[in-house]
């Protein structure tokens, strides 16, 4: 079978430098790295008294590792104001969570060259553990100032509702 069926001519898999990042169903601005998509599933080996002596393996539990988005410091105040959902400075004891609202559903999508959404997947229940509002400041560099957001995640699935997009073709007739 094909790797691509409606784009029959291309064999390139898609770039990874081309991906937005939903939630509340808007695009957060700026993002430029997302770590890797992880699910890890672990390894229950068992035996019959009567088996020979290597056991066999069936799957266990399964968990997510969390998600690590990375973008340069701006004005956009959204990696701010959902990490202090978790926790916020000032509120009493006992209040640093906002239990209300502080899991959203997120949506990265993978966009071919044109820029068409090619593959998406659906976070579900994340919420904040770390945020990091400077990375490293260094007057001697030439770097942008980084911010990163890591999230925990309670799965992820791929939304196979989004269909291989029809490329455009931008050859100019002679």
């Amino acid at each position: 079978m094909a790797e691509f069926t409606v784009n029959a001519h291309r064999f390139d898999p898609y770039k990874n430098f081309k991906f937005l990042v939903l939630w509340d169903g808007r695009t957060v601005a700026g993002i430029s790295k997302i770590s890797p998509l992880k699910r890890t599933t672990e390894v229950v080996k068992h035996r019959h008294g009567g088996d020979p002596s290597s056991p066999r393996k069936s799957p266990g539990r399964s968990e997510f590792e969390g998600i690590t988005l990375e973008r340069g410091v701006t004005h956009d105040p959204e990696f701010d104001r959902w990490a202090n959902k978790v926790w916020q400075v000032g509120a009493g004891l006992g209040s640093e969570v906002s239990l209300a609202d502080f899991r959203k559903d997120i949506v990265i999508q993978v966009l071919n060259e044109a820029g068409q959404v090619a593959v998406s997947h659906k976070l579900y229940r994340t919420w904040p553990s770390e945020y990091q509002v400077l990375g490293e400041l260094d007057a001697n560099a030439n770097a942008v100032a980084i911010q990163t957001l890591k999230l925990e995640c309670e799965g992820w699935e791929r939304d196979y509702e989004v269909p291989e997009p029809e490329e455009p073709s931008f050859l100019n007739p002679a």
